[in-house]
């Protein structure tokens, strides 16, 4: 026997530990999107209410998860969270937020209709979720939980095979964690960040950006765990209404992310049961289809980072242009909220049409 498998077991063990050590001494102590955050808080200091909602720290490396608020400080007022980085690997969702964060401080400088918008609604940025998976480039966080899996709640009927969610170990991919013990500190942020800052409020609305799934860039909503229908169907079914009369070009699937397969373990479902009635919280996933770049590209397939983001630049460039329309819709949505939001015999016409729309009478 030759090499590490001629050692004893503690040899062998400090021998990897050190080779270990030496790979990862290798890589930058930080990463883009990270110093793109620390650079536009620095910049919006004045603008923005910046937080610490916890810290992470991967091979010596300490990262921060940072949120950023803005616009109306009244608890009554309608509010927009956006997010990213859950996954670190998708790289293209917090650069999406970012770019928003980045354009709604310039805008801040001559935009009148804007700095009467933020006077009567919130926007919270929580771009990087998950800095130390963005660091490392993989999927999960450093213990190894893939935190859109972390929750507790399991789906009530057959999921993919370890896509939906498994507890076998980190070593493969969609890992949830060990049953019963207390969640990630990302996720638990995260969750935190929903209830006090989105889900206690009259109205609320999330957008989750990620990528890697599908031909075709989809809006996803609740319910991941059930095919039953979310509670808010019919104003999620207004919203959807209105984004495609305002952009009928859009060329986003709007659906419930049941109609694509169920998981374990997902945040937002465990965030919107957990909102208190009778608020409204209207949490999305924006998936960004990530398979179209590959086929515009099929050497991305031999790169990590290119099955989940677009390579080149002026791809790059367009994703985070075409998506801008739909952050800013949600935003002018919450401020003109009192003008849409479904009541009396019109939420029951609604609810049938979203019901005919998206479920067949007896999945409900």
């Amino acid at each position: 026997m030759t090499g590490l498998k001629a050692m004893p077991d503690k040899a062998q063990a400090f021998f990897a530990q050190a080779i270990d050590r030496a790979m990862y001494s290798l890589l930058p102590d930080s990463f883009a999107e990270y110093d793109d955050l620390k650079s536009i808080l620095e910049h919006g200091s004045a603008s923005f209410e910046i937080g610490t909602v916890c810290e992470t720290t991967v091979r010596g490396r300490q990262f921060a998860v940072h949120t950023a608020s803005i616009g109306s400080t009244d608890p009554q007022a309608p509010a927009i969270g956006f997010f990213g980085g859950i996954h670190g690997l998708e790289r293209i969702g917090s650069q999406l937020v970012l770019d928003y964060m980045r354009a709604l401080l310039a805008r801040l400088e001559w935009d009148e209709l804007l700095v009467r918008q933020l006077q009567s609604i919130r926007l919270i940025f929580m771009p990087i979720v998950n800095p130390g998976g963005m660091w490392s480039a993989t999927r999960a966080n450093p213990n190894g939980v893939d935190l859109m899996r972390n929750a507790p709640q399991n789906a009530d009927a057959r999921v993919p095979p370890l896509a939906g969610g498994q507890r076998l170990g980190p070593w493969l991919p969609w890992y949830r964690g060990r049953e019963g013990e207390p969640m990630e500190p990302e996720a638990a942020a995260l969750l935190h960040v929903v209830a006090t800052q989105l889900a206690a409020r009259p109205l609320s609305i999330a957008l989750d950006c990620h990528s890697g799934y599908g031909w075709s860039d989809s809006i996803w909503f609740p319910y991941a765990r059930t095919r039953k229908s979310m509670p808010h169907l019919p104003e999620m079914y207004v919203l959807k209404t209105m984004f495609e009369r305002a952009h009928p070009h859009h060329g986003y699937a709007f659906e419930p992310q049941s109609h694509q397969y169920l998981l374990h373990g997902d945040l937002w479902d465990f965030a919107y049961d957990r909102a208190p009635a009778p608020n409204i919280f209207l949490p999305m996933t924006l998936e960004l289809g990530s398979w179209l770049w590959i086929k515009k590209n099929p050497r991305q397939l031999f790169s990590r980072q290119g099955m989940f983001n677009p390579v080149k630049a002026h791809r790059t460039a367009r994703v985070l242009r075409r998506h801008a329309n739909l952050l800013d819709f949600l935003a002018r949505a919450a401020f003109s909220s009192q003008r849409w939001l479904p009541q009396g015999n019109r939420r029951e016409q609604l609810l049938q049409s979203a019901i005919d729309h998206w479920y067949k009478p007896d999945a409900v």
